[in-house]
């Protein structure tokens, strides 16, 4: 049995008001994120990927258009957003 905890509605919202990049869909953090061009965004998703390793917490990252990403962080095993989404969101920040 996993003790992770679900993040409540307030902590949701707090860091929606600290990350503002970032919006909330189907019990997952979303960010949108337009580089500059093609090699920038794969660049991105490959750093993201080295991230998610790191954290052995794996977002979905779509590549769409030429230079668009759509990044979606969720704990599955907890079917919602928990603390670990909120550290990995904040990381994929810092990249930016």
């Amino acid at each position: 049995m996993s003790n992770i905890v679900i993040a409540s509605e307030g902590e949701i919202q707090d860091f929606l008001q600290e990350n503002p990049l970032w919006t909330v869909e189907n019990n997952s953090l979303v960010r949108e994120i337009v580089a500059p061009n093609f090699v920038t965004a794969v660049g991105l998703i490959n750093s993201i990927a080295i991230l998610a390793e790191k954290y052995d917490h794996h977002p979905d990252i779509s590549l769409y258009g030429w230079n668009k990403l759509r990044v979606v962080l969720t704990t599955h095993s907890a079917n919602g957003i928990t603390s670990k989404d909120f550290c990995l969101a904040k990381e994929i920040d810092f990249l930016i």
